[in-house]
């Protein structure tokens, strides 16, 4: 499994980091599942030699603007390169969003087969990978997945316990980390309170990559290391766009 780090920004994209997605993907099986589609995730496709064409399944963690923007464009793309059908897999309301944006933008409507599902905190199945949801901490429903014991994502989230322990004996973690320490801020967690909270969960971690940065953070990265490091043992770094993780 390859995980390939497209957008690792927040809210207030750099020019170094779009807005959020990640490209879950098996070369060996041909399948690519692409999780978040927010601003510039397009780019960031074409850019990592995937491309749009190739990509026909999203999953989506919730349905803030920075996570859900690409989604129409990603629809016309493969509309115009000839690409036949679409899924949008996410929490509940996900059908409900699709339909509302499919009204504002009528002309694309049965462009292409557009296929919308809606999971919890459950397993299912998508794109060919095994999954799991579980219910995260943030301003609008929001799940975290889990991808067996190779990768699991934690959306938008508070840091708190039962998301580590959900993780337990994974290769990998790539956890919100929107802010420093100094930055009072709801539903999203600072360094010190990740670090407190996957301290407290005790759960066996092999990596933690931290995402949904705020550009707040900028040249703050040892600063907040360090913050973790004071709370948690464990090794933590922070994710980049266009990184691949080999699992």
């Amino acid at each position: 499994m390859n995980v390939t780090f497209l957008g690792t920004g927040s809210a207030m994209p750099t020019g170094e980091r779009y807005q959020t997605g990640i490209l879950v993907s098996d070369e060996e099986t041909d399948r690519r599942l692409l999780v978040d589609c927010g601003s510039g995730v397009l780019h960031r496709l074409q850019q990592s030699g995937v491309g749009y064409e190739n990509v026909s399944t999203v999953l989506l963690t919730h349905h803030h603007l920075d996570h859900t923007s690409d989604l129409l464009s990603l629809l016309k793309a493969r509309w115009l390169a000839g690409e036949d059908h679409l899924e949008v897999v996410g929490p509940t309301g996900t059908k409900a969003l699709l339909d509302d944006l499919i009204d504002v933008y009528d002309y694309l409507r049965d462009k292409v087969d557009l296929q919308i599902r809606e999971v919890g905190a459950h397993e299912f199945e998508v794109a060919g990978f095994e999954v799991e949801g579980f219910e995260t901490r943030h301003s609008l429903p929001c799940l975290a997945y889990r991808f067996g014991d190779r990768f699991t994502y934690s959306g938008d989230t508070e840091a708190f316990e039962g998301l580590g322990n959900f993780a337990d004996g994974c290769d990998v973690l790539a956890h919100d980390c929107s802010f420093p320490d100094d930055v009072d801020v709801d539903n999203h967690p600072t360094p010190t309170q990740l670090g407190e909270a996957l301290a407290g969960s005790d759960a066996d971690i092999g990596r933690v990559y931290l995402t949904h940065l705020y550009p707040h953070t900028e040249g703050r990265h040892e600063e907040m290391l360090d913050s973790i490091d004071a709370v948690y043992d464990g090794d933590v770094r922070f994710a980049e766009d266009l990184r691949t993780l080999d699992l």
